[in-house]
């Protein structure tokens, strides 16, 4: 007898979790049944899978590279489920998706409208990851789709949704705010740029790196801000001045108009936000009328900026 899905569920359950108990309550069943399902697998393949102890169960090497085939497998058998569950064009059904921190709470809610009243049976299981982890979970089968930086995820497809052209934020004091005209990288030189962590935000931190670099800025070793908001309230107050994608520039200058943000003129400091998803997936014709949607959507956030911006 081989293995079943079932118990590969619980395999893979049981190494996320690191317990029995835990892993147990993430698939609805109870410690018994599934340590006796994960000891039969264990006697079936005839090594063991994991080391048990009083603090939980670690992955033995044989279990490592259990896991890893297992997540595959599962992997495929949703992608089977999707390609014949739905019709060619059709959205509907729930997608997995993952997206970076620094989009998604910009797009998304808007985007969600849109799909909800055009195709009422589509639903957005929406998780916010940094690039390297979307990777990783896009190919582990974890989601469905990422909206990313297509250069960030290879063997993968892609759609483009839209140019994020990096915004500056300053103080009103500040010698910049004198003009909401684009900035040039020569306006920056000798300016201190406010960045967020390189690790929870590595695509917005290397742009912002690549900039200082390019216009003799430099970045401030002395606050690493945790959101978007913490950023551009440091800059406001004189701290340095802010580098923001444009999605949430724009939001937040229509919610305050006082707000001085000025595009920086530069195609450095341009992402490439796109749609991926895994070039295995059956859902191609049905993921591409998506990105059309999500691309009309970004459209309309870029275009409604407050006039003089």
């Amino acid at each position: 007898m081989r293995p079943t899905l079932r118990q590969l569920q619980y395999l893979v359950a049981i190494a996320e979790t690191g317990h029995f108990g835990d892993a147990a309550k993430r698939v609805h069943v109870s410690q018994p049944s599934l340590s006796a399902q994960v000891a039969d697998m264990e006697a079936e393949l005839g090594v063991a899978l994991f080391e048990r102890g009083r603090y939980g169960a670690r992955l033995t090497p044989r279990g490592e590279e259990s896991v890893k085939r297992a997540k595959l497998i599962l992997r495929d058998v949703e992608d089977l489920k999707a390609a014949v569950r739905l019709a060619p064009d059709q959205l509907a059904g729930q997608l997995r998706v993952g997206v970076l921190p620094t989009v998604g709470p910009y797009l998304l809610p808007w985007a969600a409208r849109r799909l909800h009243s055009d195709y009422p049976d589509l639903r957005f299981n929406v998780t916010e990851e940094r690039s390297t982890d979307l990777e990783a979970h896009l190919h582990e089968g974890l989601f469905d789709i990422v909206i990313s930086t297509a250069e960030d995820h290879g063997n993968c497809k892609s759609q483009h949704l839209f140019d994020d052209q990096l915004w500056i934020c300053v103080a009103h004091s500040d010698p910049l705010a004198a003009t909401r005209t684009p900035v040039v990288l020569s306006d920056l030189m000798g300016c201190e740029l406010l960045s967020l962590g390189y690790s929870d935000w590595r695509s917005l931190d290397l742009k912002v790196h690549a900039i200082a670099e390019a216009s003799g800025a430099t970045v401030s070793s002395e606050y690493r801000g945790t959101t978007l908001d913490a950023v551009r309230q440091m800059a406001e107050m004189g701290s340095g001045i802010a580098v923001l994608p444009s999605l949430y520039a724009l939001i937040e200058v229509r919610r305050d108009p006082q707000l001085i943000i000025r595009r920086i003129d530069h195609p450095i400091a341009i992402r490439q936000i796109s749609l991926v998803w895994r070039d295995t997936s059956p859902l191609d014709s049905n993921l591409t009328k998506l990105a059309g949607v999500l691309r009309e959507v970004a459209a309309d956030i870029l275009r409604t900026a407050t006039p003089g911006v």
